[in-house]
């Protein structure tokens, strides 16, 4: 599990609350989000909930970044999903009440807030606000999911890897893009080796800078016209 609780996160004060899902909350149920939560600290790597196992809540991402995933036949990680502040993870599966189709892990350490499947259900209805924008966020989901099985099965390797640097940079902002060679690799869908040509191939193009795993983007209009924008 997570490294230790630290529940002194205010939920009141959180900059990352107000810019999410729960930026609509009365202040009587942000306090009772905040004597609710608990959160804690992810190392590196380290696994929040494992595909085909049941959900007990939801999990907010309050600093880090995490890596959405599932594991093919032949044991190979695709990830399809990279989770940036604010993020809520889980909820889809807790909806439905079935295991959950996807795993999660944190891709460097990260501060996540666990709240209970119960306490979150009563916000829900309780809050019309927050089930609107519940509603609007799986609808948004199944959205990027379906370009994202687009890009896998009508790009090339070269597209894909274009399109993903795009993604990536509206989660890192305005940081380098700091990811393992194997972790982008999966998330395009392609051979880490195969990875590794492409971006000295990007680079050599000025569309990229390379500094050991950051990753700059110096031409993004190249790469969208190359792979598509992101939507």
């Amino acid at each position: 599990m997570s490294e230790k609780s630290h529940k002194h996160i205010s939920c009141e004060h959180c900059g990352v609350r107000r810019e999410g899902l729960f930026n609509n909350l009365l202040p009587g149920e942000v306090d009772d989000l905040n004597n609710h939560k608990i959160c804690n600290l992810f190392k590196k790597n380290q696994s929040i909930f494992l595909e085909g196992s049941f959900p007990r809540g939801v999990y907010c991402l309050n600093r880090g970044k995490v890596k959405v995933y599932t594991i093919g036949d032949e044991g190979k990680e695709q990830i399809i999903h990279v989770a940036k502040e604010g993020e809520i993870l889980g909820f889809r599966a807790m909806f439905s009440g079935d295991p959950y189709k996807v795993s999660a892990a944190t891709l460097e350490d990260s501060s996540i807030c666990f709240i209970g499947k119960e306490d979150f259900l009563n916000m829900i209805d309780t809050n019309a606000a927050l089930r609107n924008t519940i509603m609007k966020e799986l609808s948004k989901e199944l959205g990027d999911r379906a370009q994202f099985i687009t890009n896998l099965s009508q790009k090339s390797v070269r597209e894909r890897l274009a399109f993903t640097l795009v993604l990536l940079q509206k989660v890192y902002g305005e940081e380098p893009v700091n990811m393992s060679r194997e972790d982008l690799a999966n998330f395009v869908g392609t051979a880490t080796e195969t990875l590794i040509r492409l971006l000295k191939d990007f680079k050599e193009e000025g569309f990229i800078e390379v500094h050991t795993r950051k990753i700059t983007i110096l031409n993004r209009e190249a790469l969208v016209r190359l792979g598509g924008a992101v939507k």
